[in-house]
């Protein structure tokens, strides 16, 4: 013990006498003059990565978090200190360099986080291509001032390297040995802020490091240096996994799958066998437009009457990542979810999928889509190849205008009209068919009002004066807003598929045939568009205070939850039966494939969502970030928090149920389709079929 006791007490004096010497020799001030361009790269590059966690994710947790400065510190300090190892002349254009790489990585992050909810991967690198198509979106709706902000680190950098230049505080000549101890106490100090880090995860927080799915949450622990370091390493980790980790994966797939329940037959089963199939690909329709109306006129008529004589999905979410339209077409039509890395439409189109364009192939169906862009976009002219579609309608077979285009391409009405010529012909040439039509007008940016028709997004109200004489005034409300914007946008959508059910009825191609209509995924309009949908006050043509008795607020969970779209099932003699309902059940995109192919009489033994009938309320919707939504639970996997959409109890052990299914169910549909595995289990039993015919 007293051993002990003179051990502390003699390192206590060392460090008087270190504090001593340190103020007495004015090291610090010295070493701030001697190194004033390394400490301003550090400082600024930590201040980047700082506020672009803080401007993207709103939670008190991340806000208080120390563990991601302490870990961008130390990146950048070792990055820094080996900047030591070059003549001073060099160090400069070192420092700029990394500079403007590290901003790079904030700015590039906060544009990408704005559009897309998420942080950016390098793996989208084969996605550039699109970008010019979809530029006015970028440039209206990702791009805010908060992203130049990001800049000023090597501007400042190079202001304070111009500033030094005429005082001549450092010398011009170092030796090699000195600037090798610089660099080597500078890393060493790097290194000390890496281990304090370390000591800050837990075993979890290096699982989803591993894992790379929840991307915000690794941003919130790890910070965003080493997220797009590590995400480097996961996108070309599918090329080596492909290569090395096959068996692994192909062990965990069978796995899952034996455990899987066969399908019961229901009161559904095969209502619909033999029925021709049109579904419509709704463009960033999302179910809020259905409970919205403007001076009593709604604004997706056409929608709400179809739902309401037809089977409504109220419930139903498309978990899309970054592929946005193309992850909504997989989900569709594969029943998988969308890839960790990339997209399966762009990185992985020479898969085998058991698909519902094959499957109904495979029953005597002919099959295509139409679309009215460009054939290559999202890959599509090869991928719907290898989803069993027998022929697909692009751009390059509709006559396309400039006088009936609306943003990306053919207008919504032009589409459907030159559609309904198509699909008459096929009607007459094949007795079974199933064709997916994708809408293309109700496209982000929702810029072209001029073109959308008279909608007015306002408030009109008649006033009685004190004379006895009335007059209308109006109130803006939501006209000149994004999302007011895209209210007149979907309206006119809307109004295109009122035209095409009209037409199809009146051509007789629903006589024997079931309408599918879904939305491919929300607008993708940040949460603060919505406060003035909500809080608009009419009398300052201003948004509420918040301390206002009727301020509601809409908050991050409402604003998950509500970006579900609608899933419709119509048929012209529908109306009036016991299918005829709304469904409340929660339901994902994954799931229509299992449900469909209950109804039509075909099945995908690998579909990893349910049919919505056999499951019901235990249904489990799981989102690409690890999120999941049940009837009684949404929960939030970046923050490790839920919010009870029931009065029901939750336990634990149901959120640690539900956290590892969801785990589980990403882990194997990423490999189904980056290991080719329903091409390899198909080869399997095919030779397994031949060596049973041989007798072998």
């Amino acid at each position: 013990m007293k051993n002990i006791k003179n051990s502390l007490n003699r390192l206590i004096d060392t460090i008087k006498e270190g504090l001593i010497r340190i103020k007495e020799e004015h090291l610090i001030r010295e070493y701030f003059k001697k190194n004033i361009l390394f400490l301003t790269f550090v400082i600024t590059c930590v201040i980047n990565s700082t506020m672009l966690r803080f401007f993207c994710i709103n939670s008190v947790e991340n806000y208080l978090a120390i563990a991601p400065i302490l870990a961008d510190l130390a990146i950048v300090v070792i990055v820094g200190g080996l900047g030591y190892l070059l003549k001073p002349k060099n160090r400069f254009a070192y420092f700029m360099g990394f500079s403007i790489f590290f901003s790079a990585i904030c700015l590039i992050n906060s544009i990408y986080y704005t559009y897309y909810t998420s942080f950016a991967s390098v793996s989208m690198l084969s996605l550039t291509q699109y970008i010019g198509d979809v530029g006015d979106a970028v440039v209206e709706q990702a791009i805010q001032f908060k992203d130049l902000l990001y800049i000023l680190a090597p501007i400042i950098l190079a202001l304070v390297n111009a500033k030094q230049n005429k005082k001549i505080t450092l010398k011009k000549i170092e030796l090699k040995s000195e600037r090798k101890k610089k660099a080597i106490k500078t890393v060493a100090v790097g290194a000390v802020f890496a281990i304090i880090f370390l000591f800050t995860l837990t075993p979890t927080d290096m699982s989803r490091l591993i894992k790379q799915w929840n991307r915000e949450y690794i941003v919130m622990k790890y910070g965003i240096y080493i997220y797009q370091a590590n995400d480097v390493v996961a996108s070309i980790q599918p090329k080596i996994n492909s290569l090395f980790g096959y068996d692994q994966a192909k062990k965990k797939f069978k796995e899952y799958f034996s455990d899987t329940e066969e399908h019961q037959d229901n009161k559904y089963t095969n209502i619909f066998e033999g029925k021709n199939v049109i579904v419509i690909h709704g463009e960033s329709l999302q179910t809020n437009l259905m409970e919205l109306s403007f001076n009593g006129e709604e604004v997706t008529p056409n929608l709400n009457k179809l739902a309401s004589e037809g089977m409504f999905f109220s419930n139903f979410y498309s978990p899309v990542s970054v592929g946005t339209s193309s992850d909504a077409e997989l989900m569709f039509n594969t029943s998988l979810l969308p890839t960790k890395n990339g997209t399966a439409f762009v990185s992985y189109s020479n898969r085998t999928y058991n698909a519902t364009p094959k499957l109904l192939g495979e029953k005597g169906y002919y099959t295509f889509s139409m679309h009215g862009n460009n054939a290559d976009f999202w890959n599509r002219r090869a991928m719907h190849k290898s989803l069993g579609y027998d022929r697909f309608y692009s751009k390059e077979d509709y006559n396309v205008t400039e006088e009936n285009t609306v943003g990306l391409g053919i207008n919504d009405y032009a589409f459907f009209d030159q559609s309904v010529e198509k699909l008459t012909k096929i009607a007459e040439k094949y007795d079974k068919w199933y064709g997916m039509m994708m809408m293309l007008s109700n496209h982000t940016p929702f810029s072209e009002v001029d073109k959308y028709g008279d909608f007015p997004v306002d408030i009109k109200e008649t006033i009685t004066n004190e004379d006895g004489t009335t007059e209308e005034v109006s109130y803006p409300y939501m006209e000149g807003t994004k999302l007011g914007n895209y209210f007149k946008s979907a309206h006119y959508a809307d109004g295109a598929i009122g035209e095409l059910v009209t037409r199809l009825d009146e051509e007789g191609l629903l006589d024997n045939t079931v309408l599918i209509i879904y939305g491919d995924h929300d607008a993708r309009l940040p949460r603060s568009d919505y406060n003035r949908l909500y809080n608009y006050d009419k009398e300052t043509d201003s948004i509420l205070d918040k301390d206002d008795p009727n301020y509601k607020e809409y908050d991050s969970y409402q604003y998950e939850l509500g970006r579900k779209v609608p899933l419709i099932i119509w048929t012209k003699d529908m109306k009036g039966t016991d299918l005829n309902k709304e469904y409340t059940n929660v339901m994902s995109m994954y799931d229509v494939e299992p449900t469909l192919g209950n109804m039509f009489g075909y099945s995908n033994e690998y579909a990893l969502g349910h049919d919505i009938f056999d499951i019901k309320d235990e249904n489990i919707v799981v989102f690409p970030n690890g999120n999941w939504l049940t009837n009684k639970i949404y929960y939030n996997s970046q923050k490790g928090e839920y919010l009870s959409l029931t009065e029901e109890p939750v336990t634990e052990e149901e959120i640690k149920k539900n956290n590892e299914y969801a785990s589980e169910l990403l882990d194997v549909s990423n490999d189904i389709i980056v290991f080719d595995l329903l091409k390899e289990d198909q080869t399997d039993e095919n030779r397994v079929i031949e060596n049973q015919e041989k007798g072998t």
